[in-house]
């Protein structure tokens, strides 16, 4: 899908490549930008320009697409769905499954199970996200709104930039907080020495606002229940990690004794408007069997 970005005052003087590769909506790696320049798909107010060039105010940068030789395949798999109409289907991920194909990785994906499973999905986010107004990480579990056509898609789009959607979730973090509430306020942009990770910075950021409460203490853990003001990527294992109490066994920004529970994070809750009717509706699900039996552990320690 092409896309178009426009530089703002804030980003001026930074090296293009460095620009494109910490931009978070963009999500492309130095070694795709480079292939894309080489096949002139990247064009900064129309013109060809190096890696090195310096990006100034108000230049527009057009992103072309690479034609890779590849299709989206529908699979059939057991998808646990919490609702579904003629517009939204509110779907509950298990931990492990990536949810939309990408470059490298066109199989096996939730986008392939939804291909499967319905014969209308949205195109406004292009051929490998139909239907996906928002992600969840490959290794969290729990609830994801899907768009079956565009008008719905626009509207639930609308509600997340607006904030008007409720997100909750629960995590088991490490360590205990003394304090039964708290709010993080940390902007959140690309790690300088590591892309694949987010971390908190001042530098290419956007802001970033978790709350949190304490649901139990444990021995070493604590249950905690998460809401979202801002939709950052890896927000919530960001900003936990950034207060000292990492997600349990995450992957990238947790402690080295994982184990083989996987990531303690679900996305508990989803609340939004219906796009047709208007409607509110809330949905929820349960803790996955790994986190149960997790906390079963905790609990007998």
């Amino acid at each position: 899908m092409n896309q178009s970005l426009v530089v703002s005052n804030l980003n001026e003087e930074i090296r293009l490549d460095k620009y494109l590769s910490s931009n978070e909506n963009i999500n492309l790696t130095r070694s795709k930008i480079q292939k894309l320049m080489d096949n002139n798909l990247i064009l900064v107010n129309g013109n060809n320009v190096k890696n090195s060039y310096k990006v100034k105010n108000n230049d527009v940068i057009d992103i072309g697409e690479l034609k890779e030789d590849t299709d989206i395949i529908p699979e059939k798999m057991n998808l646990d769905i919490v609702y579904e109409d003629d517009d939204v289907i509110v779907i509950n991920k298990p931990s492990g499954v990536v949810v939309h194909p990408a470059s490298g990785n066109y199989k096996n994906t939730l986008v392939n199970g939804l291909l499967y499973h319905s014969k209308s999905l949205s195109n406004i986010n292009g051929e490998f996200r139909p239907g996906i107004v928002h992600r969840i990480d490959k290794d969290t579990s729990g609830l994801l709104l899907v768009a079956k056509n565009d008008k719905a898609h626009l509207s639930l789009a609308k509600q997340l930039k607006e904030k008007t959607i409720k997100r909750k979730y629960i995590a088991l973090v490490e360590g205990v907080i003394n304090h039964d509430t708290g709010t993080i306020d940390a902007p959140i942009g690309r790690d300088k020495n590591d892309r694949k990770k987010m971390t908190v910075t001042s530098e290419n950021s956007k802001d970033a606002i978790t709350h949190f409460k304490v649901l139990e203490r444990y021995k070493d853990k604590t249950l905690i229940e998460c809401t979202l003001e801002t939709g950052r990527t890896h927000q919530i294992r960001v900003h936990m990690k950034y207060i000292g109490h990492p997600v349990v066994n995450d992957p990238v920004y947790g402690r080295k004794n994982a184990t083989s529970f996987g990531q303690m994070l679900h996305a508990k809750l989803i609340g939004f408007n219906h796009p047709t009717t208007n409607k509110y509706l809330e949905f929820s699900c349960e803790l996955p069997l790994e986190f149960e039996k997790m906390l079963d552990n905790c609990k007998q320690e």
